[in-house]
């Protein structure tokens, strides 16, 4: 089992859960936000900007979601559980998860949640005290780049996986139920392949995501088992500059006016001032 962070039912902390079936997990302490974006059934996936609490409106096109995201302006991933049990998310930016620095796979480490609980994680973990800060940034100077992994620069992921519960005894007139080896099938599987990047991106000068400065965010150990290796859920969110997302038309122009050129000859006759 993976190393995951789950948050405490009351206490607004979070638990990550280490890389095998019966997990230890990390547990970091979380500020609530206000409600998720309905990006999934069992979990949400919003992007925060940390500087004005503002959720980072979502567009939906050919079946993906994309933020504008601003080079400089940092950010947070908030992810909300939906369920009433306990979940593990395995997060991932850039195709680096953020909890372990891997290659981001979904059989990794990630956090644990508890029923109906949200929490922002607002950089990359460093220590059980600290993170370096998620901020939008040049290709170049994205952390995924300077670890000579930038061809999945560009999306935000989570792979969520349900949380393991034994069977309850059969009674006598029940058939057999599928047991344990169901999930040892499921450990057995291959992750799936990380999908090739268009060779067009890899043209063009890209949003990536820096390591920023040290925020001081606490965590502690708890363990999870999963029901299976394979996610019950995957939720990935793109982004790009502004104006890249407007010429791919994924964001709408703004309305007429504010990015409009000037015309040179608008009207008729001079009117008086202030007419």
């Amino acid at each position: 089992m993976k190393t995951c962070l789950t948050l405490g039912p009351s206490s607004g902390s979070a638990r990550v859960a280490l890389p095998t079936l019966g997990a230890l997990c990390i547990a970091l302490l979380l500020m609530l936000g206000s409600a998720p974006v309905r990006a999934g059934a069992l979990a949400d996936l919003e992007i925060v900007d940390t500087s004005s609490g503002t959720v980072l409106p979502v567009y939906r096109h050919d079946g993906r979601l994309y933020v504008a995201g601003t080079p400089g302006a940092r950010y947070a991933v908030r992810v909300a559980n939906r369920s009433a049990s306990r979940l593990l998310a395995v997060v991932a930016v850039d195709g680096v998860n953020v909890l372990s620095g891997e290659t981001a796979a979904p059989a990794q480490s990630g956090y644990v949640f508890s029923a109906h609980e949200r929490y922002d994680i607002s950089g990359w973990r460093k220590s059980t005290t600290q993170t370096a800060a998620f901020y939008f940034t040049e290709l170049p100077d994205s952390y995924a780049a300077r670890t000579a992994r930038g061809d999945q620069v560009g999306v935000i992921g989570i792979a969520v996986f349900r949380e393991w519960t034994p069977p309850r005894p059969l009674a006598e007139s029940e058939s057999d139920a599928p047991g344990s080896a169901r999930d040892e099938a499921g450990a057995q599987r291959a992750a799936p392949a990380a999908p090739k990047s268009p060779s067009a991106l890899a043209e063009r000068e890209r949003l990536g995501t820096g390591h920023g400065e040290r925020l001081h965010s606490v965590v502690t150990h708890t363990e999870f088992r999963r029901a299976s290796m394979q996610p019950d859920e995957v939720i990935a969110i793109h982004y790009d500059r502004r104006d890249a997302l407007i010429a791919r038309g994924i964001v709408p122009l703004p309305t007429r006016g504010l990015l409009a050129e000037p015309v040179p000859f608008p009207g008729g006759f001079v009117p008086d001032p202030g007419a």
